[in-house]
């Protein structure tokens, strides 16, 4: 009788297994068929990798980049490098600052991916380093002497006189062009460690006669550092502003392009202009 009662509950437990069967038969999301609901979720798509990316920039040109009085960097060139990085979620933009000859040399050596200081095109950066395509500033360039200096009203005047100008600048460039092409008509000097500031003073206390630069830029320092500058003349050149880059960075200029060219449609790139240089100064092409 044991026996006979342990088959008979065995037999039972057979039947069971199979009603459960065709249960699963009549619904095959449950037997792992076309419609499965698997029982535990694929795991979700990796979090997109971002590249940082380290931005070179002098941090002594007022209104472009420079640090405010609670020490933040800060600019025209900042702020729309930043608002470039917000649009870019793949990308994180981090700052570093040099003195300006260095920025260039840091981009050819690796130790930067980008540099932004108001770079204008000219042969020989063109020979080393790719830019990007659309400019967001215009810069007009004039002779600049003391505000007292009447004697000198053209780039004709600077006959015998002295030029100073930052190393490395377009402006350096293309003073040093103009002379080889007019028989070294004046004397070139480039400025000590000091940049701008030696550039203020060499002119203020008489030790050099004149230099190039923008209205925008004469008027800022007029009115932060006692400059005590004027432009006189017609405009000698007008260069574009932009991005410069590795020669193998095509992506990451390609995208600063088309981010730059959403930054001017909506308005943003003019803003920006108008807050930090005084005017809009943008280039609408």
């Amino acid at each position: 009788m044991k026996i006979m009662k342990i088959m008979t509950i065995s037999i039972a437990a057979v039947f069971l297994l199979a009603g459960c069967g065709a249960k699963d038969e009549a619904n095959p999301a449950s037997n792992g068929g076309a419609n499965a609901v698997p029982a535990t979720a694929p795991p979700s798509a990796a979090p997109q990798k971002v590249q940082k990316i380290i931005v070179g920039t002098s941090g002594t040109f007022k209104d472009v980049t420079f640090f405010d009085d609670k020490g933040n960097l800060t600019g025209y060139d900042i702020e729309l490098t930043k608002e470039i990085d917000k649009r870019l979620p793949e990308y994180e933009f981090e700052f570093k600052t040099m003195e300006f000859p260095n920025i260039l040399l840091s981009l050819e050596a690796n130790k930067i991916d980008l540099a932004v200081n108001q770079y204008e095109v000219n042969p020989e950066r063109q020979a080393k380093f790719l830019f990007n395509d659309e400019a967001y500033n215009i810069w007009p360039s004039k002779v600049v002497v003391h505000k007292d200096n009447n004697t000198i009203n053209s780039i004709e005047d600077l006959k015998g006189k002295k030029v100073i100008t930052s190393p490395g600048s377009n402006g350096a460039v293309w003073l040093q062009d103009y002379n080889k092409n007019h028989g070294n008509p004046f004397e070139l000097v480039f400025s000590g460690s000091g940049g701008t500031n030696d550039i203020i003073n060499q002119i203020k206390t008489g030790r050099v006669d004149a230099t190039i630069s923008s209205l925008f830029q004469v008027t800022g320092r007029n009115r932060d550092a006692d400059a005590q500058q004027k432009v006189v003349g017609p405009v000698l050149y007008t260069s574009k502003i932009y991005y410069v880059l590795r020669k193998d960075e095509t992506e990451l200029k390609s995208k600063i392009d088309e981010t730059l060219r959403e930054i001017k449609k909506d308005g943003t790139l003019a803003k920006l202009s108008k807050q930090w240089l005084g005017e809009d100064f943008t280039v609408n092409e």
